[in-house]
């Protein structure tokens, strides 16, 4: 009797050929699976199309978009799975390519091999014999997700009995706590160099971890320059060109601490990553003077200034209208722009500023087509330190096919008018990677630029994107830094971010290891202890900021894991052994990959200790989007910086 009801029941789902305890996955509640591009859609395509691959039609299934994961709990009552996969043909003609991977309990149970636009359709058919979880993955063809639609056409589980596979949210993951809590004694972070243009407003404050009251001192600094010893702000005017070797110290009742500075005062500015906190995803246009405000308050009352964050800038949404004489002015949430960039320094921040060449933001405010002089001056004026450019609409200006000349024209513009300020503005350049912007941002006046599109807030790119910027290392120094988009770690827009613990940790440990720019863009209201922890791991933030500015190379590279390798001017090497595959995987670093010889001495960063002296290699099991971080030493142990 229950079987007949289960086949009517089945029947009635519209598709009287499922077989009795076959459940068709377009049944099921999609709402969890996690993918690059919209939304998971039962019987249809990504784009709402019917399901076709390679000229046939199917009448069930999912359409996903690659990178694509769906979790299903079975609870060992699965028996078979099937289905027939392969990219959509909504898409023939475009350059896509994914892979698709049936996973059971952390093991690969089938794969696809690389599939194209216009290959027929492959079928799958897997026992799953007391599988608990059963993962279906789609993965892009390492040629990026454009056009990577992908259907699993007919799929469908067999289970025992009347039980139901569930689409499940991510692996749970308990959020250990890595990095040690800063001692007692005095220990200075921040950058070894810095950049300055002589003659300008000088501005710096000291980070250092601590017991409260420190007092600060400074050897060897310029004249014009000086240094208040109870908050350790560095003010005055930057002096004439040249290198300036300064000893920073700090102490208080436990000990004292002591770091190099140099100054170089000259044309270049970020001559390590800016750090700092930018408000894009975590508010969105719900952004307001007083969360700027807080934000800078936070960083100061939450330790993140002292392992080195600066900025405070404000994204997209601040903008008002235009006077009769041109000038723009802040919206009913920024009444103040001066008073909000005033507000900031006296916190020893800097502050920061957003707007687009075209005639309106993204979202749609006022830009800078046709005024870029005057709010240059105005920028300035109020008293900003950077600027982030947005293409926006000026796709609108520019011509349909736009050449080398028409990508650099309004960056070429700003960069040179930000330059002739008398004030030190670091340029931003988003232009999402158009024109190869890598190998020209530097000579517009840029000092750091976007290589991708808008990261969001889906984790599976991560890895894509730490690839991509891996490969344009050549066009990354101090000074020029590809940007990989924001830190983007805790809760967004009233969403908490869909990251495990290990996720979170690859995050931070990818884009140190790549030396980009660190702004995070979290909500600074929600700002955990532990992803708190993460932000502010100095030994990992060193990495970043290391003087020499590299962008790690890829070593020994397979489908799913690699190894990166920094060098660090110290002579040491960073090390991040990355898994981006959604099984648990072995990964090992060998010495000659490397470019080292004999013992050397491995640290664990986010723990800050050592491992012990390893001969020829080293190697660890890697968990689903994890990555293990180590720095090598072949003289003396490590330590915390």
């Amino acid at each position: 009797m229950k079987n007949i009801l289960r086949i009517l029941f089945i029947a009635l789902l519209g598709n009287a050929d499922v077989t009795a305890g076959e459940v068709p996955l377009d049944s099921l509640n999609l709402a969890n699976v996690r993918q690059g591009w919209g939304n998971a859609a039962s019987n249809k395509s990504v784009g709402g199309k019917p399901l076709t691959i390679g000229g046939q039609k199917f009448e069930r299934g999912i359409g996903t978009h690659a990178v694509s994961v769906m979790y299903l709990r079975l609870q060992g009552q699965g028996q078979r799975f099937t289905a027939s996969v392969g990219v959509d043909d909504e898409v023939a003609g475009q350059p896509a390519s994914v892979e698709f991977q049936v996973i059971g309990d952390d093991k690969v149970l089938w794969e696809s091999g690389l599939m194209k636009a216009g290959t027929p359709p492959r079928k799958v058919s897997v026992e799953l014999g007391g599988v608990k979880t059963l993962v279906l993955v789609v993965e892009d063809g390492e040629d990026g997700i454009a056009s990577d639609h992908a259907d699993w056409a007919d799929a469908r589980v067999a289970m025992l009995g009347e039980s139901r596979p569930e689409v499940i949210a991510m692996p749970v993951e308990e959020a250990v706590i890595l990095t040690p809590k800063p001692g007692l004694a005095p220990c200075l972070h921040g950058p070894k160099i810095y950049g300055c243009r002589p003659g300008h407003p000088f501005f710096y404050r000291v980070p250092c971890t601590g017991e409260r009251p420190l007092s600060y001192s400074a050897q060897g600094l310029p004249a014009g320059l000086k240094l208040d010893s109870q908050t350790g702000i560095i003010t005055g005017t930057t002096p004439e060109r040249g290198e300036y070797a300064v000893k920073l110290q700090a102490q208080n009742r436990h000990g004292k601490s002591e770091r190099r500075f140099k100054l170089v005062a000259g044309d270049k500015l970020a001559l390590t990553p800016p750090m700092g906190f930018n408000d894009w995803y975590a508010y969105l246009d719900h952004v307001t003077d007083a969360k700027m405000r807080y934000a800078a308050d936070t960083m100061i009352a939450n330790g993140m200034v002292d392992a080195g964050y600066q900025y405070v800038n404000v994204d997209d949404c601040w903008m008002g209208k235009r006077s009769a004489d041109g000038n723009l002015a802040g919206n009913e949430k920024f009444p103040d722009m001066k008073g909000l960039a005033d507000y900031i320094h006296s916190q020893g921040l800097k502050a920061g500023l957003y707007t687009s060449p075209g005639p309106k933001t993204c979202a749609g405010y006022e830009g800078s087509y046709q005024h870029e002089a005057q709010d240059a001056r105005r920028f300035a004026e109020w008293g900003f330190d950077f600027l982030k450019y947005d293409w926006c609409s000026y796709r609108s200006i520019a011509p349909n096919a736009p050449e080398l000349a028409d990508y650099q024209k309004p960056y070429r513009q700003m960069g040179d008018l930000l330059a002739h300020q008398d004030r030190d503005i670091v340029f931003n350049l988003c232009q999402y990677g158009m024109g190869d912007v890598w190998k020209w941002g530097a000579a517009v006046g840029g000092h750091a630029w976007r290589t991708s599109d808008d990261l969001g807030i889906e984790l599976n790119r991560v890895f894509q994107v730490a690839l991509k910027n891996c490969g344009l290392r050549d066009y990354h120094k101090p000074g020029e830094w590809n940007d990989p988009d924001y830190i983007q770690i805790g809760w967004f827009n009233n969403t908490k971010a869909p990251f495990t613990p290990s996720e979170s940790y690859s995050f931070m440990a990818l884009w140190c290891l790549m030396a980009a720019p660190l702004f995070y863009s979290g909500d600074m209201e929600r700002l955990d202890e532990f992803t708190l922890s993460i932000l502010c791991n100095p030994e990992v933030i060193e990495v970043d900021q290391d003087p020499l500015g590299q962008c790690a190379r890829v070593v020994d590279k397979h489908r799913f894991t690699f190894v990166l390798v920094k060098d660090l001017e110290d002579g040491s090497k960073a090390v991040g052994l990355c898994n981006s595959g959604e099984v648990a995987a072995d990964v090992a670093a060998q010495w000659k990959d490397l470019g080292v010889t004999g013992p050397q001495m491995v640290r664990d960063l986010w723990q800050e200790k050592d491992l012990g002296e390893f001969t020829g290699h080293f190697s660890r099991r890697i968990p689903r989007h994890g990555v293990v971080l180590v720095r090598l030493n072949a003289k003396e142990t490590g330590k915390r910086p």
